[in-house]
This record gives C-alpha cells, structure tokens and sequence, in this order.
C-alpha cells in the first residue's frame, strides 16, 4: 500500500483506525482503503451510520454555539478526530473573536492534520494524548498556553467515550477533568447506545463485533450509565436526549430515524 503524504510515518497503515473511519463515515478524504473497508462491514449491520455521525456533528456545531452564547469561548475538544468542514474551531471562531480552541486525540493521523489545518491560527492548537491520561492533556504546553483553566471551559467529549473500556475507568477520567475545570464549565457528550437504534439490537451487535475485531471495542452503554459522566454538572435543558432533540435548528420530525440513535446532553459544573 502506498503511503500518502499527508499520513506521517510510523504508522501502520495496515490498520484501521476509528478517525479515519469516522472520516470515511462523512465524506471525507484522509482515510485508507482498509478503513473504508471496516466502514463497509459495519454498514451491512447498520446501514444508517452515516448518518448518525452527521446528527453528531450537527449536535456538536449546536453545543458550540450555545457555549458562546453562555460566554464560554475556551474549548477542550478530547477525541477530536480528524478535521473536517465545519469543526469546532470553525464555529467557535466564527461566533466569537475570543474564541480558543484545543484538539486532542491519540490517532497520529489525527493530531497531524490537524496541526496542518490549523497553521497559522494562534487560536488553536492539536494535542497528542489520551483521555485516560487526563494530566497529559491538562499539563500540555499548548493547553498552557491557550486555555485559562481558572475560566471557564466547553469540555467536549464527542462520541469518544464508547470507546473506553469500563476496565480503563473513563468515569475516573471525566471526574479528573472536571475536578480541573472552573465553576460554569459546560461537558458536551456524545455516547453510542443500543437505545434508539431502528434495527434490533442483534443487528446492532454486528457493527460492535466489526469494532472488537479492530481492537476498538464500541462500547454500548444505556441511558443512566451516559449520565453518570454528567456527576457534578447540573444539565442543560433539555437534558440527555437524542441528537436532534437537543436545542434542535430544524423540526427532529425531518430526521432520519438512524438520528435518533444513542445520546447528547450538556451539563454546567456547578
């Protein structure tokens, strides 16, 4: 397989990865073959897939804005992915002058394009680390130097937590972050669920079991075990619902019913 010029070196391109799947999932371009091929086989499970990672990005778009409008305009965007059209940076900016913008994911491929993606921007910087190393991402330099932890803070874990595992503790991770995070923080979570999905959760398994053989087990939590990551936030109206019931720009009616699947909610530490 030729490497492309945008995929750094050292990494095994042989492998799939849940950022270039996601990628892959939206149209977008800096994925591989063998991504688009794991995409694939998750699809003949759950053909709406696409689409539930649009409702995600929407919901997210719809969080960044309402953070601005609570005068929230540093963001701490963990598992961020790969950049693509329309990213927090994008919108955060484009609402407020002020706004800031940290990335962090632990995908090379991630970090990297987004670093090219935001050169020259002295509002944003790409963080390589791991949600389950909270201290490496609050001790980074670039956090340091972008974020004021003493003010408030959007953090944003978008369709990242489903895939850390209960044995690597991610309710530990979360508490750690919001411990470090002033009173008025907001947390903006995604989560995958069996709740919601229009086909039977047998079906569903099929996509969860593509994800275990890429050793990026999908985590399918309910309802209350997604709130539990809100501990120590009051939530925002109108609490942990379905993407497109969350502060909707369009009737939810419209929406396709793969949409609906999984969780979205925003909390206010108090």
């Amino acid at each position: 397989m030729e490497r492309p010029a945008w995929a750094p070196l050292g990494i095994d391109i042989s492998m799939p990865s849940v950022s270039r799947i996601y990628d892959y999932y939206l149209g977008g371009s800096h994925n591989f073959e063998v991504d688009r091929e794991a995409g694939r086989r998750a699809m003949e499970f759950m053909p709406g897939l696409p689409k539930i990672m649009q409702a995600n990005r929407a919901f997210m778009r719809r969080a960044v804005r309402y953070a601005v409008d609570q005068g929230v305009t540093q963001f701490l965007d963990i598992g961020s992915g790969i950049p693509t059209f329309g990213n927090v940076h994008e919108v955060a900016q484009q609402a407020s002058g002020e706004a800031r913008v940290v990335y962090v994911d632990h995908d090379p491929v991630a970090v990297a394009h987004s670093e090219a993606v935001l050169d020259g921007d002295e509002r944003a910087a790409a963080v390589a680390a791991d949600l389950r190393k909270p201290q490496d991402i609050l001790g980074s330099s670039q956090v340091d130097a972008l974020l004021d932890l003493e003010r408030p803070v959007a953090l944003l874990l978008v369709a990242v937590l489903h895939f850390v595992e209960d044995a690597c503790d991610p309710y530990a991770a979360v508490a750690e972050l919001r411990d470090a995070l002033a009173p008025g923080s907001l947390i903006v979570v995604t989560h995958a669920s069996y709740e919601g999905i229009p086909v039977p959760p047998e079906q569903a398994d099929g996509t969860v079991g593509v994800y275990k053989d890429i050793r990026n087990p999908l985590i399918m939590r309910t309802r209350d075990e997604i709130a539990r990551f809100f501990e120590g936030y009051d939530m925002v109206e109108p609490g942990l619902v379905p993407m497109p019931h969350w502060r909707p720009d369009t009737a939810p009616d419209e929406e396709d019913p793969y949409s609906f699947s999984g969780f979205a909610g925003v909390g206010q530490k108090r």
